[in-house]
């Protein structure tokens, strides 16, 4: 299981979360976001063996996303862009992220060669971060393992879960005192939430 906290910007944050249970944590390399964090600089972010690193890309070229990927040891690329299976690095695991509104299905992503779809709520152009849920029920029948993500808290991962039987959770703004900057008390009233949902 999957429970991940994104936008880490710092040291404190990143051991905050993991010393709550986390077992992923994202860096947003998204310039136009304010989460935006420059590759040297998540290099400096320490994590645990076992503990997945995620970048967040888009529309970033396979190559400059692995050399990214390389610097700040990451584990796994996060993409929200319009990328196709030909645009995945090959280096690494993909996550796609997708956005779920009214009438969504998963038709075109029967195919799709990702690890997980990362299901997202509407974000305009901030590609994560953006606060907003989706209705869970529209992850029923996804073709391989889904992350739940977009508005997530304490107060309503449990239902997240129980509606849309996820591989993990993910969780960013709402957990924030800033953008960037984590809230300790809700991160880690989130984790718990979220473990005891997910029965880890």
């Amino acid at each position: 299981m999957i429970v991940k906290i994104c936008g880490i910007t710092n040291q404190r944050d990143a051991t905050a979360a993991i010393a709550g249970g986390a077992t992923a944590i994202g860096f947003n390399f998204y310039p136009r976001s304010p989460r935006y964090i420059p590759p040297e600089q998540a290099a400096e972010i320490t994590s645990p063996p076992g503990v997945r690193r995620v970048g967040v890309f888009v529309d970033v070229a396979p190559a400059l996303i692995e050399q990214i990927a390389r610097t700040a040891s990451l584990d796994v690329a996060q993409l929200h862009g319009a990328e196709t299976a030909n645009g995945y690095p090959a280096s690494l695991p993909v996550w796609k992220a997708v956005r779920v509104g009214p009438g969504f299905d998963f038709v075109c992503f029967r195919d799709c060669p990702a690890e997980a779809l990362l299901l997202d709520g509407p974000a305009g152009e901030l590609f994560g971060g953006a606060g907003e849920p989706f209705d869970w029920k529209l992850a029923i029948g996804a073709p391989k393992p889904i992350i739940v993500a977009g508005g997530l808290d304490a107060s309503n991962v449990a239902l997240a879960v129980a509606l849309a039987h996820p591989w993990g959770v993910d969780a960013c703004s709402r957990l924030e005192s800033a953008p960037g900057k984590k809230d300790n008390r809700k991160m880690t009233d989130f984790l718990r939430a979220a473990r005891e949902a997910l029965g880890r």
